[in-house]
C-alpha cells in the first residue's frame, strides 16, 4: 500500500481536504485521469511513477503568461497559446504506464481548445515551453527534450530566468531536437509562426 498524501478536491463551492493514496504500482492514463483534482501538489506523471514538481514562482507565473499572450497575439487563429495544460507524451500501448507532462507553455490548434480536453496529445501539440528552475535544468534539458523529441513535438523553447533572461529555441529535425537560436535580446523565429520574441521584456516590467 503506498503512502497516503493528503490533497484538496474542487466542488462547486468550496475546496474539500481529500487523502490521495501514493501508488505502489506504475499508473496508466487511465488511473491518472481518475486521480483525484489536487490543488495542493502540481504533479506529473513519468513512466507510470507519479511526481511532485515545483510550484512556479510569481516570476515564473508572469514569465510564462507574457509569452502565451504574445504568441497568441501573433499566432493564427487556428492555433492557440495556452499556459500550464497537460500534454500526454505517452499514453501507454495496452493500458501500461504513460507520461503526462504539463508544460508552462503550449500552442495547439484552436478547435481542439474549443473541445475544452483534459489534457492534450502530444501529436496535437505544436510547441512546449518549460521556464527553467535550478531545480529542473537538468530534466528540461536532458529527459524532457528527448520525450518532447519522440513524441514528435516540432518546437522547444527553453527560458532561463536567471540574469540575464536567456531563451533557447530549439526545432525538431529527423526525430531529434536543433538549435535554431539562443539569445538574451530579441530573436526572430519562424516556428510555429514568424515572430520576435524581446528575451528581457518577459521578466521584468
Amino acid at each position: 500500500m503506498g503512502a497516503a498524501v493528503g490533497v484538496r478536491q474542487r466542488s462547486s463551492c468550496k475546496e474539500v481536504p481529500v487523502s490521495l493514496t501514493w501508488p505502489d504500482h506504475l499508473l496508466s492514463l487511465t488511473e491518472w485521469s481518475e486521480l483525484p483534482q489536487d490543488t495542493s501538489h502540481r504533479l506529473e506523471l513519468v513512466e507510470g511513477v507519479l511526481l511532485v514538481v515545483p510550484r512556479p514562482t510569481a516570476l515564473h507565473q508572469r514569465a510564462a503568461a507574457r509569452l502565451a499572450t504574445l504568441l497568441d497575439d501573433r499566432l493564427p487563429h487556428d492555433l492557440c497559446a495556452l499556459v500550464d495544460v497537460e500534454v500526454v507524451v505517452e499514453a501507454g500501448a495496452g493500458g501500461g504506464p504513460a507520461t503526462v507532462r504539463a508544460p508552462d507553455v503550449v500552442v495547439v490548434p484552436s478547435a481542439l481548445v474549443a473541445q475544452n480536453p483534459a489534457r492534450f496529445d502530444a501529436a496535437d501539440v505544436v510547441l512546449v515551453v518549460e521556464i527553467e528552475s535550478p531545480g529542473t535544468v537538468g530534466t528540461d534539458r536532458v529527459t524532457k527534450a528527448v520525450e518532447y523529441a519522440g513524441a514528435g513535438i516540432d518546437g522547444y523553447w527553453l527560458l532561463d530566468l536567471v540574469q540575464p533572461v536567456t531563451l533557447t529555441a530549439l526545432t525538431l529535425v529527423d526525430g531529434e531536437y536543433e538549435l535554431v537560436g539562443e539569445t538574451t535580446g530579441r530573436i526572430d523565429l519562424l516556428t510555429p509562426v514568424p515572430l520576435t520574441v524581446d528575451v528581457s521584456g518577459l521578466a521584468v516590467r
